[in-house]
């Protein structure tokens, strides 16, 4: 779906996700995802439809949105990039690769590079402790990551 719909696409969009999964057993992170799958983030004026649509506060919604690393209320870049922070990836070099991932796109966590080609996202845990330090690009899990190995995801998705 389009990324750069207009106020009333989106809550058309929103409004249909809600109807559609508002029925499940805990239905908040399902249709926090539907729409992120839908816009690539959480857009602001999507939070108080949801909120209505599962007699929630703002506040409540919100705080899921920003609380959970994966969910965004920017638009994303072409590719994300996921460095795990974990302790073992920590104890590998993991600091090392996420200081060179800033240095080489120029940005910090949280961010996407000028181009918009790659959002550098931190990640607390990717289930490859025994293959530190780890990373996902765009789904994708990657062990055993060293500079070279960086180097060689980030001149894939050309950053």
């Amino acid at each position: 779906m389009d990324r750069h719909l207009v106020s009333s696409d989106i809550a058309t969009s929103v409004a249909e996700i809600i109807s559609d999964l508002k029925h499940l057993e805990g239905p908040l992170l399902p249709i926090l995802h539907a729409v992120q799958d839908t816009f690539g983030h959480i857009p602001n004026e999507a939070v108080p439809m949801i909120a209505l649509g599962l007699n929630l506060s703002r506040a409540e919604v919100h705080g899921v949105v920003t609380f959970y690393h994966d969910y965004r209320s920017h638009p994303a870049g072409r590719h994300v990039l996921k460095l795990c922070r974990a302790e073992a990836c920590q104890a590998m070099g993991g600091d090392r690769l996420g200081d060179r991932a800033k240095r080489r796109l120029g940005i910090d966590f949280h961010q996407t590079s000028a181009d918009g080609s790659v959002t550098l996202e931190p990640v607390f845990c990717l289930g490859l402790c025994s293959t530190a330090p780890a990373a996902m690009l765009d789904g994708a899990v990657h062990g055993r990551l060293d500079a070279h190995g960086l180097d060689t995801l980030l001149a894939e998705v050309g950053a």
